[in-house]
């Protein structure tokens, strides 16, 4: 253990029988220098500068900009997410994909142990031919592995990790397996213990500012666990963009050390910094890339933001001043974006790119993030995304956040540190990035570019994109729900927690939190149609049964105060616009305009002809 003496009065810190260093020195030559044996009045003479060298040496060597207190910064932003993500799960999966919810978990797990069946049943089948076949020679290895491949141990263990799969045909990974087939109408507590289990994990991050392998790899699983069989719930882009960032944080973490400033890893292997660095790099450019190759051409005549503050998912509270800005302040923002989505990158990643302008780099993605942040509600996306930017700021840059003596620790940790002479693991995730990292490069350079889409069967690693397209009018889906068909009058409104629908309703600050209802809510209305949004049937068959944990997602049950229960139920279209501030006669926050009925096209909807419409339209799952 290393033991140091501290004089703070005096502006030092000491290593016993070793030199004075001064306590806020960020000097990487004396924090280099300072834990060598020399006499207390011995100078330290400086190399000769080389501009080459330094950058190289600062490229490659993981003790010359260190790391230390980034690694705890970025930790701990990482469990803020987590946690949110969880106790977003904890409050709602069970009325979404619970036993009794909209579109229950144990449909993704039947159907994907379908698929292996399916598949084994192939795989038979081909193996029974090759073997069959006597008239064509093979070696005796290849007689071997077709054998073992046949063999009963070999088939479960592929039948278990590989060919449970999603629609896609990626492994369906998820503890849920756990609870056995007879179990599977039983997932609540399940659902409720992955959540749990992720809250008190992320919890312990956070509260520790660190974190070691089997604890991140713990929430991993948990998360993708959740997403695996959360369906269109976990179907947004920042599900697989938490995952790879969980992914990429089990490599910047020891062993199993819960030091902040473990020993053995002071601090994290450039190769691991220069991961996040490229992560966030994929992400702005895959965000600024489809705004280019998109239809849309509002984001190249720089007219997308007039209509984005009035259309996007969730308004927040500053949206509409921001809405009614003058026309060039939005032309302005437009310029903004794509610098920043476009052209800033580039200085997170060049190798020899002076340290300043990385760390301005960073800053402007994290100054970009909060400002969408402060305008909008977009779930815990910014609050995500601002996370890798934390990989561009070194000790020296976050030194202020921490106590004196921390910086000190963190210094003297890294200079009495010796890397390995082979960094293996860094390496091989250093490789393994590179290799999966290619199809992602190749769909941002590709004419019609893929907005979040995984090219690997792991979904390790991903490509992102948002907001591709801004819609000039905003269409809100109002379901409505009656007693009786005849009196008009009688027809009341459900209100989401968020989603717009009373006009005198003001937006809310909710971000990071996310509800997964409203969101999806606002994809259906984009869509225009409900053939993209099948759950829609049975959101409406919950409503009309009165199904406590669904009425839970919603700001209230307009049928709490009554006597009777709702026997039909409809949806229609609204146009919304924001009311200018001040000049709305009834004090209303915004206007609606009635566009068409929605569903049904005709009349209203029953319980029985919403049966009939889930038979007709999925016809394998029962209701």
């Amino acid at each position: 253990m290393i033991q140091l003496e501290s004089r703070q009065a005096q502006g030092f810190v000491m290593i016993r029988r070793r030199a004075l260093v001064p306590l806020q020195t960020t000097d990487p030559f004396l924090l280099d220098n300072a834990w060598k044996e020399r006499p207390l009045d011995a100078p330290l003479v400086r190399p000769k500068p080389s501009f080459c060298r330094d950058r190289l040496r600062m490229f490659l060597s993981p003790s010359t900009m260190t790391f230390s207190l980034t690694r705890i910064v970025l930790l701990r932003a990482l469990a803020l997410v987590y946690f949110v993500a969880f106790t977003v799960a904890l409050r709602q999966n069970k009325a979404l994909i619970g036993d009794d919810g909209i579109t229950p978990a144990r449909y993704e797990l039947l159907e994907a142990r379908q698929r292996a069946v399916e598949r084994k049943k192939q795989r038979d089948q081909w193996l029974d031919g090759l073997l069959g076949d006597t008239r064509k020679k093979r070696s005796p290895l290849t007689t071997f592995k077709l054998r073992i491949q046949k063999h009963a141990i070999y088939q479960r263990l592929r039948e278990v990790l590989w060919d449970r799969a999603d629609r896609m045909g990626r492994p369906l990974m998820s503890v849920f397996w756990l609870a056995g087939k007879n179990n599977y109408e039983r997932l609540n507590p399940w659902l409720d213990a992955v959540a749990v289990m992720g809250m008190t994990l992320s919890g312990l991050v956070g509260t520790l500012g660190a974190a070691n392998v089997p604890i991140l790899l713990t929430l991993w699983i948990c998360q993708r666990s959740l997403m695996s069989v959360g369906g269109c719930w976990y179907g947004f882009g920042w599900e697989p963009q938490l995952a790879e960032m969980g992914f990429h944080a089990l490599f910047l973490v020891p062993l199993l050390s819960l030091q902040p400033i473990p020993l053995s890893n002071p601090t994290p292997h450039s190769i691991v910094i220069w991961s996040f660095r490229w992560f966030l790099f994929r992400i702005m450019m895959g965000a600024g890339l489809i705004k280019f190759k998109s239809n849309d051409r509002k984001w190249k005549d720089l007219t997308a933001m007039n209509y984005f503050y009035e259309t996007q998912p969730v308004p927040s509270v500053l949206t509409r001043t921001m809405h009614f800005m003058p026309t060039a302040f939005h032309k302005f923002e437009v310029l903004i974006n794509h610098f920043v989505e476009v052209v800033a990158p580039w200085f997170l990643i060049l190798p020899f790119v002076p340290c300043q302008i990385r760390r301005a780099a960073g800053l402007i993605q994290i100054i970009f993030q909060l400002v969408l942040i402060s305008t909008g509600n977009l779930s815990f996306l910014n609050w995500l995304t601002m996370i890798p930017a934390i990989a561009c700021l070194d000790d020296a840059c976050l030194r202020r956040l921490f106590a004196p003596s921390r910086v000190v620790e963190a210094s003297i940790m890294a200079a009495v540190a010796k890397a390995p002479t082979i960094p293996v693991v860094p390496v091989l995730f250093g490789a393994l990035v590179t290799w999966l990292s290619v199809p992602v490069v190749q769909n941002l350079l590709a004419k019609r570019q893929q907005m979040n889409a995984s090219f690997d069967p792991l979904r390790l690693i991903n490509t992102y994109g948002a907001f591709g397209v801004v819609d000039e009018v905003r269409e809100e889906w109002i379901i409505s729900s009656a007693a009786s068909r005849d009196m008009e009058e009688e027809w009341k409104e459900y209100e989401f927690k968020v989603k717009p629908g009373n006009v005198h309703r003001k937006p809310r600050w909710i971000t990071p939190y996310h509800y997964r209802l409203d969101w999806q809510m606002w994809i259906a209305s984009s869509c225009r149609t409900l053939d993209r949004s099948p759950w829609l049937y049975r959101f409406l068959i919950k409503l009309l049964q009165r199904n406590q944990g669904v009425q839970d997602l919603l700001a209230e049950d307009p049928w709490k105060d009554s006597t009777q229960a709702p026997k039909y139920i409809r949806v229609d279209a609204y146009k919304y616009k924001f009311h200018r501030p001040g000049e709305a006669k009834d004090g209303g926050y915004w206007e609606r305009e009635f566009v068409r009925r929605v569903y049904p096209p005709q009349g209203a909807a029953t319980l029985e002809s919403l049966q009939e419409e889930i038979q007709a339209s999925q016809p394998g799952r029962p209701i």
